[in-house]
């Protein structure tokens, strides 16, 4: 069958050169040019015009039919006011199609060439530059109406029983965290980042273990730096020449004895240094970037040491919140019928968490938390049942271009019974990095490291 309708295609191509290849030598013969159109000719065309939009329409009619029904099942509260917008924009998208193409193709066939015709000059007119200019603006400001009103019923105030859920996303999978039986999240800050903080949750432990992994890279750039042969051998020709001056009698004044004694000892530390067989030769470049990295971790150290502790309206401090959160990656649940709200949040570039099924689309920008709620409505069972697929899951993809692997970007999730939901829940394993109490301080180590607590404020001091 395929085979004949494709023979079938080919013999109507063919037969269309031919009458093109017809024409051409008929008009030869007439010995007329092929720039001239005739009357008749050019009445044919207006009726093309009025068959082939007849047969344009039929066909944008025919595939509205077949496939104007393109999105799923809603499956959120606020999915089906989407929808309406959707359809709401469609038909007016649809009312100006055929507006304007009917226009296009009546005038084209109604005003076709004439010898005894000839067109006016119309450079402009108040009254259709007055209705082009209100009837699309007053139609733009519905839709926007329209559109922000179901914007803010996505972004507006959750309930105050509402399940709180944050997604945080970075190159190139998400993580989910749930607030654990306190309902509060911990407080988490990008600069305890670590390989086994990856959300940077504030603890106490945390906060020790990131400032004792820059502190052992600080000390190795300051060994690299401070060991640096050029470096040392500079310093080495400045303390000679100020201790014994090439011309005469330096610069008039006596060194201190206490001066003498410093520059001494400092030489002996320079030579000694160079003597040791572990200096470093540095580039000027590879030197200037290493004390800039010191410079940098100085100063990432200093944030973290000012990392303080605050109260929940409970009363509960953060770094105790955080023990108890639940962190979960690959899929996340969602109980049906419960009102959810997302905090998005991103390590490193802009993501978009979109969820279609739901309707639902948010970035995730780097700093700054975004935003909104849902109520699902179908679970994953029964809309394995709509979509007669047994192997239908919700999915929530990335929906920016954010790097090479930006396709492994998804995270599946189920949408369970109230019951499967806490079911679920404690089936996940609480954070906690190590015990929460303050771990014993050796007496001769107490001068570098102590935990301070005054009222409500706690914090990490050197």
């Amino acid at each position: 069958m395929k085979l004949f309708i494709l023979l079938v295609v080919v013999v109507g191509i063919v037969a269309i050169a031919q009458l093109a290849r017809v024409y051409e030598l008929t008009a030869r013969l007439r010995k007329t040019k092929e720039e001239d159109i005739s009357y008749a000719d050019n009445r044919l065309n207006a009726k093309l015009w009025l068959l082939f939009m007849v047969l344009f329409y039929a066909g944008f009619i025919a595939l509205i039919v077949k496939y104007g029904d393109y999105l799923p099942v809603s499956a959120s509260a606020h999915g089906e006011g989407v929808d309406k917008l959707m359809d709401f924009n469609m038909y007016i998208i649809i009312a100006v199609f055929f507006v304007v193409n009917t226009l296009l193709f009546v005038f084209a066939s109604k005003y076709y060439y004439r010898k005894d015709r000839k067109a006016k000059f119309f450079p402009h007119d108040n009254r259709l530059e007055l209705f082009w200019t209100i009837v699309p603006s007053i139609v733009l400001a519905v839709i926007i109406i329209f559109g922000l009103r179901t914007w803010n019923e996505m972004t507006g105030e959750a309930a105050p029983d509402a399940l709180r859920v944050e997604v945080y996303a970075k190159q190139f999978d998400w993580t989910v965290r749930y607030p654990g039986d306190n309902n509060e999240f911990g407080l988490a800050n990008y600069n305890l980042i670590s390989t086994t903080n990856p959300l940077g949750i504030v603890t106490k432990e945390g906060i020790v273990e990131s400032l004792e992994a820059i502190e052992t890279e600080l000390a190795t750039l300051k060994a690299d730096v401070e060991n640096e042969r050029g470096v040392l051998l500079r310093e080495k020709a400045e303390i000679e020449e100020e201790l014994h001056p090439s011309h005469g009698h330096g610069d008039g004044h006596e060194m201190s004895a206490e001066r003498k004694a410093h520059l001494e000892a400092r030489l002996h530390e320079v030579e000694s240094a160079l003597n040791s067989g572990n200096t470093t030769v540095l580039s000027e470049e590879a030197y200037e970037a290493k004390k800039d990295k010191i410079s940098r971790l100085e100063r990432h150290i200093q944030r973290i040491m000012e990392i303080e502790d605050f109260s929940y309206e409970s009363n509960l401090r953060a770094w105790e919140a955080g023990t108890d959160d639940r962190i979960v990656k690959g899929e996340f649940h969602l109980p049906v019928r419960k009102e959810v709200e997302f905090i998005f949040r991103s390590r490193d570039v802009i993501h978009s968490a979109y969820m279609p099924h739901f309707r639902a689309q948010m970035n995730c920008v780097p700093g700054v938390p975004t935003r909104f709620k849902m109520i699902p409505t179908i679970t994953t069972d029964s809309m394995r049942l709509v979509m007669n697929n047994p192997e239908f899951d919700y999915i929530l993809l990335c929906n920016k271009v954010c790097g090479a692997a930006h396709f492994n970007m998804a995270i599946k999730i189920v949408i369970d019974t109230p019951e499967q939901y806490e079911a679920w829940l404690k089936e996940q394993a609480e954070y906690v990095a190590k015990e929460e109490t303050a771990p014993a301080v050796e007496p001769e180590a107490a001068e570098s490291v102590e935990v301070v607590v005054a009222d409500s404020q706690t914090a990490i001091v050197e």
